[in-house]
C-alpha cells in the first residue's frame, strides 16, 4: 500500500468522488480520500491522500485556497452557476467602477449562506439531493474570510477574478452575492482552483498522466511523503530503548528520545524511529516531561 499525497489536476466532468474511484484503480488500493470537494464543472488542484495519509484529509481541507473564477452579471440560477436553471434575468445598470468597488468590498470576513446545490449535509442528507427533489430548506450562514481579490479581466457584463480565501468558501456563492449587492444578479461561468494549502496547480497531474506514470512503474515519483506536510516542525529521534513505546503508540520519557535543543511546552515535533522512519507528530508536555502522540502515521 502506498502512503502519501498525490496532487491531482481534476478535469472538467469529473466529481471529486470520481477522482478517488479512478485512483483506487490506478494505485490498486482502497484506502484513499480527497481533501475538499470540487464541483464537476470546476477544474484544478485536488490533493488526494493515500494509505496512512488519509488521516491528513481534515487537516489539509482546513488550508487556504486560491481560485480563478469567471462570472457574468444580469442573471440568477438555482445552482448559482451557468449550469443551473435560470430564475431571473436583469438589466445591468451598474458602471464598471461600481462593479469593481462591490467586488473588492468582499475582501475580509463575511457571513456566507451555503448554496442548496452543495455537498453539505442536513439531517444526514446532502443539500444537493434535496435540491434535486425540488426542496429548499433554510441554511444557516457561516463566517468565511476572503483574504484577497484581484480583478484579472473585465468586459461588461463579464468579469474574471482571482480569489484567495478560507476553507468552506463557496466561490459560486461569492459571485452570486456580488450580483445581489449590485441588484442585478450574477452567475459563475467557470472555476479553476489554483492552490490548496501548499499544493499548486503548476505541479498537479491529470488522471491520464498519473495512469501513464503507474503503467511505467513510476507512480512513487508523484507520491509526496506524509512527513513533508510537517517540515515546519523540529525533528526528534526515538532511542533504541523506545521501540515498545513506539509500537504501542505510547508517550515517550525524556530518556527515550534525542533532540538537538530542549523542547518548549506544547511544542509539536516530527518523531522518527531509531531507523529513521517517520512515526508521527508528537506534543511535548513540559509539566510531565513527556512526548505525547498527536497523530500517528506509522504502519505495523
Amino acid at each position: 500500500m502506498k502512503h502519501g499525497i498525490i496532487n491531482v489536476y481534476k478535469e472538467k466532468g469529473f466529481t471529486s468522488h470520481d477522482v478517488v474511484a479512478k485512483l483506487r484503480g490506478i494505485c490498486k488500493q482502497k484506502k484513499i480520500g480527497h481533501t475538499g470537494t470540487l464541483d464537476p464543472d470546476a477544474v484544478g488542484v485536488l490533493p488526494v491522500c493515500l494509505g496512512s495519509a488519509t488521516k491528513l484529509c481534515d487537516m489539509l481541507t482546513e488550508k487556504e485556497k486560491e481560485y480563478i473564477a469567471e462570472f457574468e452579471l444580469g442573471m440568477v440560477t438555482d445552482t448559482q452557476d451557468i449550469s443551473g436553471k435560470v430564475l431571473t434575468e436583469s438589466k445591468v445598470e451598474a458602471t464598471e467602477e461600481q462593479v469593481r468597488e462591490v467586488i473588492l468590498s468582499f475582501v475580509g470576513d463575511y457571513d456566507q449562506t451555503p448554496p442548496m446545490y452543495s455537498a453539505l449535509k442536513v439531517n444526514g442528507k446532502k443539500l444537493y439531493e434535496l435540491a434535486r427533489e425540488g426542496k429548499e430548506i433554510e441554511r444557516k450562514s457561516r463566517p468565511v474570510r476572503i483574504l484577497e481579490i484581484e480583478i484579472l479581466e473585465e468586459k461588461m457584463p463579464k468579469f474574471c477574478i482571482r480569489v484567495r480565501c478560507s476553507k468552506g468558501t463557496y466561490i459560486r456563492t461569492l459571485c452570486h452575492d456580488i450580483g445581489q449587492k449590485l441588484g442585478c444578479g450574477a452567475v459563475m461561468t467557470s472555476l479553476k482552483r489554483t492552490q490548496s494549502g501548499r499544493f499548486g496547480i503548476d505541479r498537479a497531474y491529470p488522471l491520464s498522466e498519473i495512469q501513464k506514470m503507474a503503467d511505467e512503474g513510476r507512480l512513487d515519483e508523484l507520491v509526496i511523503p506524509v512527513e513533508e506536510m510537517f517540515t515546519h516542525l523540529n525533528a526528534v529521534v526515538a532511542g533504541e530503548n523506545a521501540q515498545k513505546a513506539l509500537a504501542n503508540g505510547n508517550q515517550l520519557k525524556r530518556e527515550e528520545y534525542k533532540t538537538e535543543k530542549e523542547l518548549t511546552n506544547e511544542e509539536q515535533v516530527r518523531l522518527y524511529s531509531a531507523e529513521g522512519k517517520f512515526h508521527g507528530v508528537y506534543r511535548y508536555d513540559k509539566k510531565r516531561k513527556l512526548l505525547c502522540p498527536v497523530q500517528l502515521f506509522f504502519e505495523q
